[in-house]
């Protein structure tokens, strides 16, 4: 007993943790750290949604168990959803699974579909469960990486040609996290092409589609005509409602697909508790002016973070969507790596963020930023990185001033 369980054994030591122990130890000591590490909303939900789920819940029939694919009435909302947005026609009892989050979802299709030794190619870096989903079903994972146009599907037709087993699946993530990359219609109409030309599944994660900035909506894969032959895709009310904590996603798209993890669902778990599955419905049917605020409000954070951390002298590429910033370390504490780069910014600035290396070793040379504090507390931010640069120059600045010649 003494070794780790086969599963266990694949999967590596939390890059996080390390961080997250000494953001705990400075508020341990009275730090008041500014958290902007975990993609954690912390704006309370639309009022309306949590009206629906009281009024729901005092309803003791609500508190029996409930439907693991999703109740009728949500698994039509979210089709109303996908009709009203993308022009998507979905069938409700066949093409519709609701989840426990997208996390969950993309969890337990790799349970459905992927056999020990199947090979499923996965850009990086990106958000872990994508890859580790499929490890800890016992497959084996191809990195691509990551990137919204030509240059990804020609490392896709690349990876599908010269990998033996043939890949079972290719996972794709616009907008993406952590980089915040979005992606156009042509890109999907590519990859639909691709995956047909190689019979490949495509599961396509679209859990910030509503967090957008600077132009058209994200697009969904499944506008694509045919697409629903190959792909299934991912979305989750977590970010788009501020219903993190309420765990509640779904799966959507090919029939196949869909029922053999509705299948997996049904030996694992009841689904969610009724009444937060009626109040999704509520969020999903309900008025969507909450989303522009939300959807707002992030924009207003985003702005006020490349704007203060610019003046503080740290450049924040403006992220065109999702609820995080995609960093690179700036030049003078490249050489430390991203973990070392977090740690210090918690211990000198009282700041955390995420080491890039925690969603990849090609995110290593990067942080990610979290718009989940308040406008005027990312300029405290800044103005207490602008403060650890200060030091860190003055002190190099002694360390390579000449030294005077000593006098007789």
């Amino acid at each position: 007993m003494s070794e780790d369980f086969h599963r266990i054994k694949r999967l590596p030591p939390y890059v996080f943790a390390e961080v997250n122990r000494l953001k705990a130890a400075a508020r341990a000591r009275g730090a008041d750290i500014i958290d902007l590490g975990m993609g954690n909303p912390d704006m309370p939900t639309p009022q309306h949604i949590v009206d629906k789920l009281v009024e729901t819940v005092n309803k003791p029939r609500t508190h029996r168990y409930s439907a693991s694919k999703g109740i009728p009435g949500l698994r039509k909302a979210q089709a109303a959803y996908y009709a009203r947005r993308f022009g998507v026609k979905l069938d409700p009892e066949t093409e519709i699974v609701a989840t426990l989050g997208s996390k969950e979802g993309f969890a337990n299709i790799a349970q459905a579909i992927a056999a020990p030794g199947d090979v499923v190619l996965v850009p990086n870096p990106t958000y872990p469960i994508h890859a580790f989903g499929f490890i800890i079903a016992g497959a084996s994972i191809r990195h691509l990486p990551a990137n919204n146009g030509e240059d990804f599907l020609r490392a896709i037709d690349h990876a599908v040609k010269h990998s033996i087993p043939k890949p079972l699946a290719v996972v794709i993530s616009f907008p993406s996290n952590p980089t915040a990359m979005v992606a156009d219609l042509e890109f999907y109409k590519d990859a639909v092409a691709l995956a047909k030309k190689h019979d490949i599944i495509v599961l396509s994660d679209i859990a910030y589609a509503e967090l957008y900035y600077d132009g058209v909506p994200p697009p969904s894969i499944l506008q694509v005509p045919g697409a629903k032959d190959v792909s299934v895709e991912f979305t989750s009310l977590s970010k788009t409602y501020n219903m993190p904590g309420w765990r509640m996603g779904f799966a959507v798209g090919n029939e196949r697909l869909i029922g053999a993890l509705a299948r997996v669902k049904s030996y694992l778990d009841y689904g969610a508790f009724t009444p937060i599955q009626v109040a999704a419905a509520a969020a999903l049917n309900g008025p969507q002016d909450c989303v522009d605020e939300i959807r707002a409000t992030y924009k207003s954070r985003r702005d006020a973070l490349v704007e203060s951390f610019g003046r503080a002298g740290f450049h924040i590429p403006s992220p065109p969507a999702t609820m995080f910033a995609w960093a690179p370390v700036p030049e003078r504490y490249r050489e430390l790596g991203s973990v070392e780069f977090a740690k210090l910014l918690i211990e000198k600035a009282d700041v955390a963020v995420s080491p890039g290396v925690g969603f990849g070793e090609h995110g290593e040379g990067f942080i990610r930023i979290a718009l989940v504090e308040n406008e005027q507390r990312i300029r405290q931010a800044a103005r207490s990185i602008k403060k650890l640069f200060s030091e860190t120059s003055r002190s190099e600045h002694r360390e390579t001033r000449p030294q005077k010649s000593a006098t007789r």
